[in-house]
């Protein structure tokens, strides 16, 4: 279930050069799970653009969302007081009903801000949470100390090896992270299909998809899984390991 919105920034400020954090006031009843996404009409575009919650709470959400287009660069010049039109509580989101005490939370570029409120949840739960955090270079790295504030404990990598660990997060993975019992991940496909070869464990992946309406009418985002076809924006977009077929 989804459900149409107008809600009012509040907040919209950049965190680097490209990546920015706006905030929204309004009726959050129908984003129940970490993980799922509102799909934002842009005046003047036909389509809707689909940006992940990062956090919520009963009167407000957060999106963290990277200036790549027409669509968000428009996002980026708006000002507290302008309000949106939203399709909110799309996706199915993360499941934090399994049997984990010490999950690793795995976030690669702009995959990063939905592991934020997973991460408030797992640790609510009182579960030892690891986090990896990977970018290509320094000036891209965000919310770091934002996740250590929550409690959890923090492995930042950089491709080129200007902060953090050098490498990719499987690197830091193999390097840093210990005693982890499942994982969640979020981030382009060639890094969760790296971690789904490198990682034994279980765990659930969130993808990254293009997509029409954003839930489930136009079949536009389909892929084929173990268990027959999905709809990432209405199946997805978080998929299990088990199910998943590269």
């Amino acid at each position: 279930m989804y459900k149409k919105a107008i809600y009012r920034i509040v907040e919209n400020r950049p965190l680097t050069s490209s990546v920015w954090r706006m905030v929204l006031e309004g009726d959050t009843e129908w984003i129940t799970h970490a993980g799922q996404f509102v799909n934002i009409r842009i005046e003047g575009l036909y389509l809707r653009r689909p940006i992940s919650v990062s956090d919520y709470d009963e009167k407000s959400l957060t999106l963290i969302y990277k200036v790549v287009g027409q669509g968000t660069e428009r996002m980026s010049c708006m000002t507290p007081g302008e309000e949106l039109d939203l399709l909110t509580g799309l996706g199915n989101g993360f499941s934090v009903d399994v049997a984990s005490t010490s999950p690793l939370l795995v976030g690669g570029g702009v995959g990063v801000p939905p592991l934020y409120n997973l991460a408030r949840k797992l640790l609510a739960e009182g579960r030892r949470v690891q986090v990896v955090l990977g970018f290509n270079t320094a000036d891209e790295v965000f919310y770091e100390e934002e996740f250590r504030k929550l409690g959890c404990e923090v492995h930042v990598t950089t491709v080129d090896g200007s902060r953090g660990i050098c490498g990719f997060v499987t690197t830091a993975i193999k390097d840093a992270c210990s005693d982890f019992d499942y994982f969640y991940a979020c981030g382009p496909e060639p890094m969760l299909r790296a971690l789904y070869d490198a990682v034994e464990q279980d765990g659930q992946l969130s993808f990254e998809e293009r997509m029409g309406c954003g839930f489930g009418a136009c079949m536009g985002c389909s892929c084929e899984t173990k268990y027959g076809s999905k709809r990432i924006c209405k199946d997805g977009p978080v998929l299990t390991k088990e199910e998943i077929i590269w």
